[in-house]
């Protein structure tokens, strides 16, 4: 799976990786009135919480991310905010309007994104999980770069402007404590 590869080329980095599988640990699909409650999301809050970086992976399905994702994006978005997302789109069309969706709901929750994203086909770029293409292999060596500096900055970025009581976008997301918003 790439996501396991880019997973390796970040550890390589020194930055922690947490490998959410949803073929392993199914979510269930996003409901307003009773997700909160399910069994598997306070696990996963938790884990969406530490994250500094979240690179999320799916396969393009009709110009769409997949519905696994979308469920898991709709569970959370004030666990997004400040922190970076990256993209990867298996997609025999470049994934660009799958891309621009993940980069759209990062938007809505207030988090950043890489200035590009990473898509692969299958058989060209990845067999078996494992980059076969120079090219694509170069992409993932930037991206893991990119994942671990930008990542380590903004998360420091993050830190200061939740502990601040100066205004910006964090503000809204500050303990009571700490907020203008008094």
């Amino acid at each position: 799976m790439v996501i396991d590869e880019l997973a390796r080329l970040l550890a390589a980095r020194h930055c922690e990786v947490d490998v959410l599988d949803f073929r392993k640990e199914p979510l269930p699909l996003y409901n307003p009135d009773s997700a909160h409650q399910s069994s598997v999301y306070p696990s996963l809050r938790s884990r969406v919480e530490r994250a500094d970086v979240l690179v999320l992976g799916t396969p393009d399905y009709h110009g769409s991310v997949s519905s696994a994702m979308k469920s898991f994006l709709d569970h959370f978005w004030r666990e997004f905010a400040g922190k970076l997302f990256a993209t990867v789109v298996a997609s025999h069309e470049k994934g660009l309007t799958v891309t621009d969706q993940l980069r759209t709901v990062a938007r809505q929750c207030y988090a950043w994104t890489l200035p590009y994203g990473i898509s692969f086909v299958a058989g060209e770029d990845v067999r078996h999980g494992k980059p076969i293409s120079r090219a694509f292999s170069k992409r993932l060596a930037m991206a893991s770069a990119d994942i671990a500096t930008y990542g380590r900055l903004l998360a420091g970025q993050r830190r200061v402007d939740l502990a601040s009581r100066e205004p910006g976008f964090m503000a809204r997301h500050r303990p009571a404590s700490t907020s203008n918003n008094e």
